[in-house]
């Protein structure tokens, strides 16, 4: 089978945005720099300054970004896909708050950093159970609509909880958890790469082998299981993958919402029908997306710096709305 023209011109804009964004963030900020002095920077040569810049400060962050906004548009695309609804991501399903709660939760205990991430996945999966139990307390079938309502419900819970959690914290643990709550990438490092490595992208690389199965139950229930398809099963894998997507993002990031409804929607009509191709393709544009938001948040109000959830809900709210008034 050869690849259309157009989705193979798609695949080589997003390539193209994911590294015109790249060095965007690796270029401007405080210190500017041009392309080759960038380049230069990047392979240890050139001025000591820009290259400890590069290496240690803006590399990690771009990097760390493309990261984040590739596992959040791969994970609102598989929940999308998996429950039918145009208007599923992780953030509006409650799955980054009950993240953010296992985070907050083992931070309080001192646990050590590579644990946090466990913590954060434990609470996603305990928000996705808790959403989809009251979703179909009135039937077998969640009624999409139930569905959101319910993930407002359970991510209000969840700002209860971590609310709860901090308030007999020291002020500045509430002020930088308050922070990181609101999300950003700021004083990212190599280690924060090397741990959503390891979370993340295993995570991303099993779900575009069980992509097939999304496939067919975006077909509904009873086509899949006329098909031979474990529903409930391969729903339920579906959901475990995303949800470990959503907590990694959590444990490192905060909560960056709405880039997980707002990519799958930009990339699937040229993506095409086939899920493997659709998350692969919102993975590349979420991450050129959180890389541009992110140059935002960190240049638009120099030299404070804006939080990156802030900045991705400016653009998603409205999106959120559009997409929901069509979906009526």
């Amino acid at each position: 089978m050869t690849t259309r023209p157009g989705r193979a011109a798609l695949w080589f804009v997003l390539a193209g945005a994911v590294l015109v964004a790249a060095l965007g963030g690796l270029a401007i900020g405080p210190v500017r720099l041009t392309p080759v002095e960038v380049w230069n920077a990047l392979g240890g040569r050139g001025d000591v300054t820009a290259v400890a810049i590069m290496r240690d400060i803006r590399a990690p962050r771009v990097v760390l970004a493309a990261l984040v906004g590739a596992a959040l548009a791969m994970s609102g695309a598989a929940l999308q896909g998996t429950m039918r609804n145009p208007l599923a991501e992780p953030y509006l399903l409650g799955v980054s708050g009950g993240a953010a709660v296992g985070a907050v939760i083992a931070v309080a205990a001192r646990a050590p950093f590579g644990f946090v991430p466990l913590g954060a996945f434990a609470g996603a999966v305990a928000a996705v159970l808790l959403v989809l139990a009251i979703a179909r307390a009135g039937g077998r079938r969640p009624d999409p609509r139930v569905l959101l309502m319910a993930g407002v419900v359970v991510g209000a819970f969840a700002n209860a909880v971590i609310m709860i959690a901090l308030a007999s914290a020291p002020a500045d643990s509430v002020r930088n958890a308050l922070w990181w709550m609101m999300g950003s990438v700021a004083g990212a490092t190599w280690v924060q790469v090397g741990w959503f490595a390891v979370y993340g992208v295993t995570s991303a690389g099993a779900l575009l082998l069980v992509a097939p199965e999304i496939d067919v139950l975006a077909l509904g229930d009873d086509a899949a299981a006329s098909l031979g398809v474990d529903v409930d099963r391969a729903g339920r894998r579906a959901y475990v993958i995303a949800s470990l997507l959503a907590a990694a993002t959590v444990a490192t990031a905060g909560l960056v919402g709405f880039v997980g409804l707002v990519v799958p929607h930009l990339v699937r009509a040229r993506a095409g029908r086939r899920h493997r191709g659709v998350i692969a393709a919102a993975g590349l544009a979420g991450a050129a997306l959180l890389i541009a938001a992110d140059l935002v948040a960190r240049t638009l109000r120099t030299p404070s710096e804006l939080p990156l959830g802030a900045v991705t809900a400016l653009a998603g709210v409205p999106f959120f709305l559009i997409q929901l008034r069509r979906f009526r």
